[in-house]
C-alpha cells in the first residue's frame, strides 16, 4: 500500500486553484469561462 501523497491545506489550495488565482491570468480567465460555459456549480476550488 502506497502512502498517502495528498496532504491537504487549505490555503495551498486557494492559492493555486482559486478563483482570484485563477481571474489574474488569461488563461485562468479562460477556464473559468469555459467552466460556467459547461455549467459548473464550482467554478474554482
Amino acid at each position: 500500500m502506497p502512502k498517502c501523497t495528498y496532504q491537504p491545506s487549505k490555503v495551498k489550495r486557494q492559492r493555486s486553484l482559486g478563483f482570484r488565482r485563477r481571474n489574474k491570468t488569461a488563461d485562468g480567465r479562460k477556464v473559468l469561462k469555459r467552466r460556467r460555459l459547461k455549467g459548473r456549480r464550482r467554478l474554482a476550488a
